[in-house]
């Protein structure tokens, strides 16, 4: 079994998907930005936090157009497994692999702390290890995580169970005050109609181990190695 962490200039999350991904058996490996194909046999592509070339433009624009993405497209159109966690998740806004954009924090600075988050579905392979309610612990950092979709977009999406995480309280109450950033309906996390591709504003990789502060995102990572070993 293979994985991907596809690596920007300006990636600094890459090394600890890396590690979450190797401590759920998932045989990681690094994918340069600037490569025309994913390796034979890989399962799973990570598109890991960070500053993907200095977020000049809009945050993700310039590395939704890089070389490797013409191929995760076509990966993640085959039905492939990706996963991109903070400027992953605005990479795949940008490359159309999920509907919607991030914006701007509604308070115009960046937030970096605990956030708890309500799974909203768990029928995807990324979400299958929690139950449909449980509200569990991830860290944000980011100034763009703002979720924005229309409302034709988000009806669509609400009804297609396409809202993956839901920003809450720590009894899973879906308020304003609990969102970080003024998402839309307090979004943190969506999927495409398919349900093989998820992307989300919080870091699961960095509560994957308790000597970092939690382990509530291991459990997303065991769920992978899971799915893909079956």
């Amino acid at each position: 079994m293979k994985s991907a962490v596809i690596v920007f200039p300006g990636s600094n999350c890459d090394r600890d998907a890396f590690g979450a991904l190797e401590a759920a058996g998932l045989t990681p490996g690094y994918v340069w930005h600037a490569d025309g194909a994913l390796p034979e046999g890989v399962r799973l592509v990570v598109l890991p936090g960070g500053f993907s070339f200095g977020d000049y433009l809009r945050c993700g624009a310039m590395a939704a157009r890089a070389p490797i993405m013409q191929d995760v497209i076509r990966f993640a159109n085959k039905g492939g497994y990706v996963l991109g966690i903070c400027n992953g998740f605005q990479i795949l806004t940008e490359s159309g692999l999920l509907p919607g954009t991030l914006m701007r924090n509604a308070h115009l600075k960046f937030t970096c702390k605990e956030t708890t988050l309500k799974v909203e579905a768990s029928d995807s392979v990324f979400l299958g290890g929690y139950r449909q309610g449980q509200v569990v612990n991830f860290p944000v950092a980011h100034a763009e995580g703002n979720y924005f979709a229309d409302e034709a977009t988000l009806k669509q999406m609400e009804e297609a169970g396409q809202v993956a995480l839901r920003y809450a309280t720590p009894e899973g109450a879906v308020t304003p005050e609990a969102s970080p950033n003024g998402a839309r309906h307090n979004i943190a996390g969506i999927t495409n109609a398919k349900k093989n591709v998820l992307g989300l504003m919080p870091h699961p990789e960095r509560h994957a181990d308790a000597a970092t502060g939690g382990t509530d995102g291991a459990v997303m990572f065991k769920a992978l190695f899971e799915r893909l070993a079956a």
